[in-house]
């Protein structure tokens, strides 16, 4: 779940908060470029055999919502059975460092401590 607002006013609010130094998304760091979402990125996703969503603010569910204002986005979650829960959080995300194979670590650490 991204810090940031998806569609076209939320994007260009986004962006230009992000070159005025105002904004930042760890988890937009991670998949995309300054341009579009990184191909690395959906590589990854295919390799790994996740079905995983990327969504904006204003593209969560009513419970996603509820997590989210709980424990800041960005985030990651894992939907599933019940309540959706944090599997990576904000510090995490940002530790990162914007680097997918550092992100895929963190990841897929994250899910075998899910077993």
């Amino acid at each position: 779940m991204y810090d940031a607002d998806g569609g076209l006013r939320g994007e260009a609010s986004y962006v230009i908060g992000k070159l005025l130094g105002r904004r930042h998304c760890s988890l937009c760091d991670i998949t995309h470029s300054p341009v579009r979402r990184r191909p690395e990125w959906d590589a990854m996703v295919a390799r790994l055999g996740l079905s995983l969503r990327l969504a904006h603010l204003n593209e969560l569910t009513a419970v996603e919502r509820e997590v989210v204002d709980e424990v800041d986005a960005p985030v990651v979650l894992v939907l599933g059975e019940g309540r959706p829960r944090p599997l990576l959080r904000r510090d995490e995300l940002e530790s990162a460092g914007g680097d997918l194979g550092r992100f895929e670590t963190l990841l897929t650490e994250a899910l075998a401590g899910l077993r």
